[in-house]
């Protein structure tokens, strides 16, 4: 397999709802290609793209995957994207590297939630875009109805480019309305016929309103054509799809059945022949604001890595796009983030787990290579002076603390998350320094179960995961006094330390009960100075193991403002134990409560889902502060919320939302927390103390 010129390139990423047949369309492509000899993943076969033994556990697609394949003069290179919410990542930056966003959609189920999220997507990154209606041998399956569906989501720009010829068991090939012939697969062979009568006034219309679409890209053909002066010729209606889907204008819509392998033949024709090109496309834009021209005539070569694979058997692998020049095995490019030297060994097309080693690569290429240091995101170049801009990822709200079955293995299981994490921005690890705990944050359960999974698969450790400590808070609330008298003799010298202590409120400006402040305010040399700091010491040493909860004490002015010594056994160790005691006296009768961690949640969901989410706010001990709707109809609700009853927010967000809603979320400091809520915190914080 040689590398294509620029031109020749067709970068398509599978794009859509989770379990609507892209992996299926990508196999029936390899297939009917040659590329492989029999349909991957069905009757049997094992899947050429879906090799993962994740993937093959959970039958869906996990990582995006290459299927590269050579068609009418043109390689195509498909990258099949997942699109199970914990893992639409993967498709975000499959999306950043192609030129055109193919949406797979069940002609039956028609558009669904993940489809409109990757749509917004797509148009955000300027991608063309195309849409493959699947699984029209279904009983229940309607082209028409899904048609109207997709326009009335997506808008009218949407036109068909093939029709079903028939529909269900009567399903058998597909009508394409810019040659105007039917045509029928048997294997990999298209045996194309005349359009059969009972279908030649739908035919005919369909062909008119494509016609009218596409020549929206050149104004004088589309006066000549609104004012029925003439019609398209085939040449020119042909000329104008390749330039309506580059330019956006027009979005072409697909029949068939990937599995019949009926309809695919037309789709890789009309992406060989009609799709845009890496130049069509344009820019990759920079992280100075600029962009960069994708260019094969710019001899300084480019290369972004827009996925990194850590393969048990093959290492360390980059997917990268090659923007600018050639990349040739033994090259030396400057990695712009780490300013460092990283050297191209190898290069490789991979398909699937195969790889095929190759030469050279061109600009607009998307090919791997083994063993680089550079991490998902990174841009080489000669210089290292280019930079493409980060793409945007999902938010990684789901957050959930893990631990090693085995304490012994906590280390290696904190180095082989932490490089999974840099290979999947989506993810990142931390140690909570407050709880000692280590969080994992993601986008969803699914994903962490994948990643304790293979931990335990590759390194043998075996890791859970835990609920998350939320961490509390103590202030009080009132002024209060205390003594606290620490006197021990055990012969010899002995101890003894005698301070009394006020403590208050001490509020900071946002109005809540924030920070510590001391105050020595004893006169008469009742202390003597030099020991002064020992009684601050001593009132630090308890604030951190709390007064009623064990929680840290925050929020609070101590003064000491009286006590007496022994000139042979007052020492730091005794008033550090006196301070200790007063402080525990003092705030016992100061109304000690309970604080918790609020956030603020912004949620952006569809109008129709406001109501559900508004109330499972208020379920949640939340109250809505902001409602407004943003520039493509969503809703955005503004909330705040108890940490503690967010911890699995995005887990019911998304059942409620059926995948639609999105939400951030940020610290929007501490607030007391119900009465009943201290009760249980105190209890069992006194039933540990017990055992």
């Amino acid at each position: 397999m040689g590398a294509p010129k620029t031109g020749n390139v067709r970068n398509v990423v599978l794009v859509g709802q989770g379990g609507v047949g892209k992996t299926s369309l990508a196999e029936a492509m390899l297939h009917l290609s040659g590329k492989t000899a029999r349909l991957g993943g069905h009757d049997g076969t094992k899947p050429t793209l879906d090799y993962d033994p994740e993937e093959v556990k959970r039958a869906f697609s996990i990582s995006t995957t290459i299927a590269p394949i050579d068609w009418k003069g043109a390689r195509i290179n498909v990258l099949d994207a997942p699109c199970y919410p914990d893992f639409i990542g993967d498709a975000f930056a499959a999306m950043s590297v192609c030129e055109t966003a193919l949406f797979v959609v069940d002609a039956e189920a028609g558009p669904q939630p993940t489809t409109v999220k990757l749509w917004y997507a797509a148009e955000d990154l300027r991608l063309a875009r195309a849409v493959f209606v699947n699984r029209l041998s279904r009983s229940e399956a309607s082209f028409a109805t899904t048609m109207d569906l997709l326009q009335e989501r997506f808008g009218t720009r949407l036109g068909a480019v093939t029709l079903p010829w028939g529909e269900g068991e009567d399903f058998d090939g597909i009508i394409d309305l810019v040659r105007m012939k039917a045509r029928h697969c048997n294997g990999a062979e298209a045996v194309e016929s005349e359009i059969p009568e009972e279908y030649r006034a739908q035919a005919e219309e369909a062909h008119d309103h494509l016609c009218e679409l596409v020549s929206e890209a050149d104004d004088e053909l589309m006066m000549k054509y609104l004012e029925g002066e003439e019609t398209l010729t085939q040449e020119e209606l042909e000329g104008l799809l390749s330039k309506a889907i580059a330019e956006r204008i027009f979005v072409p819509v697909f029949a068939g059945d990937c599995i019949k392998e009926q309809g695919v033949n037309s789709l890789m024709d009309d992406i060989a022949t009609y799709f845009p090109a890496p130049t069509d496309y344009g820019e990759m834009p920079l992280i100075d604001g600029d962009s960069l021209k994708i260019s094969s005539d710019d001899d300084r070569p480019v290369a972004f890595v827009f996925k990194t694979l850590a393969d048990p058997q093959q290492g360390r692998i980059s997917f990268i796009k090659v923007l600018t020049g050639t990349l040739e095995p033994g090259l030396e490019l400057i990695n712009a983030r780490t300013r460092k030297s990283d050297r191209l060994a190898h290069l490789y097309v991979m398909c699937g787990r195969d790889m095929t080693e190759v030469g050279h690569a061109y600009a607009g290429d998307i090919i791997v290579a083994p063993k680089l240091a550079a991490e998902t995101g990174d841009t080489l170049s000669i210089t290292g002076k280019v930079e493409a801009a980060a793409f945007k990822f999902p938010n990684s709200q789901y957050r959930i603390a893990i631990e090693a079955e085995n304490r012994g293995d906590e280390e290696k299981l904190y180095t082989f998350i932490e490089k999974a994490c840099k290979a999947d921005p989506t993810m990142s690890i931390d140690r909570d320094e407050e709880t000692g705990q280590t969080i994992i944050s993601a986008v969803g359960e699914a994903q962490v179960s994948v990643l304790l999974n293979r931990l335990e698969d590759r390194t043998k450790v075996a890791a859970k995961s835990v609920p998350i400590r939320i961490p509390y808070r103590e202030t009080i609330r009132r002024t209060a006094t205390a003594q606290g008298r620490h006197k021990k003799q055990t012969g010899g010298a002995g101890q003894y330390g005698d301070c009394w202590l006020r403590v208050e409120p001490l509020i900071g400006p946002d109005g809540t009960s924030d920070g510590y402040e001391f105050v020595d305010e004893v006169v008469g040399g009742r202390i003597p100075r030099s020991l002064i700091p020992a009684v601050d010491k001593g009132v630090q040493e308890t604030m951190k193991d709390g007064i009623i909860a064990g929680y840290p004490l925050t929020g609070i002015r101590v003064a000491v403002y009286d006590g007496s010594y022994h000139s042979v056994d007052s020492n730091e160790m005794a008033f550090r134990a006196a301070a200790r005691i007063g402080l525990r006296k003092a705030c016992a009768d100061a109304d000690p409560v309970v604080l918790e961690p609020i956030e603020e949640i912004t949620v952006t969901i569809p109008e129709s889902y406001a109501g559900a989410v508004m109330g499972d706010i208020s379920a949640s001990r939340g109250r809505v502060t902001g409602m407004e709707t943003d520039e493509r109809g969503d809703t955005v609700v503004i909330a705040q919320a108890p940490l503690a009853e967010l911890t699995d927010y995005s887990t019911r967000l998304r059942s409620i939302t059926r995948g639609t809603g999105d939400f951030t979320m940020k610290p929007a400091g501490y607030e007391q927390v119900p009465y009943d809520v201290q009760a249980k915190l105190v209890e069992r914080y006194e039933e540990g103390r017990a055992k």
